[in-house]
C-alpha cells in the first residue's frame, strides 16, 4: 500500500479494493452528487468499477485520487488528489490533457477542513514532486464550499463555462504562482 502524503488529521494513500465499504457509502450517496453532475452508484458491483478505473489511472497516468484516512478514527473518509484528463472523452471546457483537483468526502466529514487540508498536500505533490506546470480546478457554480477550497488553497478563477448544461467555474494555479504562495 502506497501512502502518498500525510497531514495533521489524514493519510492520503492509494485507493484499494478493500475500501469499497467506504467507497460505496460515499458514491452511494445522493447529498455527495448533488454538485458532481452524475448519479450515485447503486450497487457495490459499480463501485468496485470505480475503484478498478482509479487503480488503473495510477499506472496508466501516473496519478490517481487518493483514499481520505482519518488518522484519529483509521476511517475511510473519503478521496482527494490529482487526476490527469485525457483526450475528447475527458475533455472540459475545450481543454484536454490537464491536471485538475478534486475531493469528495462521506456528510459526516464535512465542515472539518479535510478537503482544504488534503488538496494542499495534493497541490504540493503535483508541483513539487510530479513538477506539473499548471493544476486545474472545476466546480459548479453552485458548489459554494468547492468553489471556497478552491480559491482558499491559492487556484485562480479563470472563467465560467457550461458543464454538460449546468453553469461551472474554471480555476488554474501555475508553478510559477504556487512558487510565490509558498515563500
Amino acid at each position: 500500500m502506497k501512502i502518498f502524503a500525510e497531514t495533521e488529521h489524514l493519510i492520503l494513500r492509494e485507493i484499494l479494493p478493500t475500501d469499497i465499504e467506504g467507497m460505496f457509502e460515499l458514491d452511494s450517496n445522493p447529498i455527495v452528487h448533488k454538485y458532481l453532475g452524475n448519479k450515485p452508484v447503486k450497487t457495490k458491483e459499480e463501485t468496485e468499477k470505480v475503484i478498478q478505473f482509479i487503480r488503473e489511472q495510477y499506472v496508466e497516468r501516473g496519478i490517481g485520487r487518493w483514499a481520505a484516512i482519518e488518522k484519529l478514527s483509521g476511517d475511510f473518509i473519503g478521496w482527494s488528489g490529482l487526476k490527469l484528463n485525457t483526450g475528447e472523452k475527458d475533455s472540459l471546457n475545450g481543454k484536454q490533457d490537464f491536471y485538475d483537483i478534486g475531493y469528495r468526502f462521506i456528510p459526516r466529514y464535512w465542515g472539518k477542513g479535510y478537503a482544504t487540508e488534503s488538496a494542499i498536500v495534493a497541490l504540493d505533490y503535483g508541483f513539487k514532486v510530479k513538477q506539473y506546470e499548471i493544476i486545474t480546478g472545476i466546480a459548479l457554480i453552485d458548489n459554494v464550499a468547492s468553489n471556497k477550497v478552491l480559491r482558499k488553497i491559492g487556484l485562480n478563477y479563470i472563467e465560467d463555462f457550461d458543464c454538460e448544461g449546468t453553469k461551472a467555474s474554471w480555476y488554474e494555479l501555475n508553478i510559477k504562482d504556487y512558487e510565490m504562495l509558498i515563500e
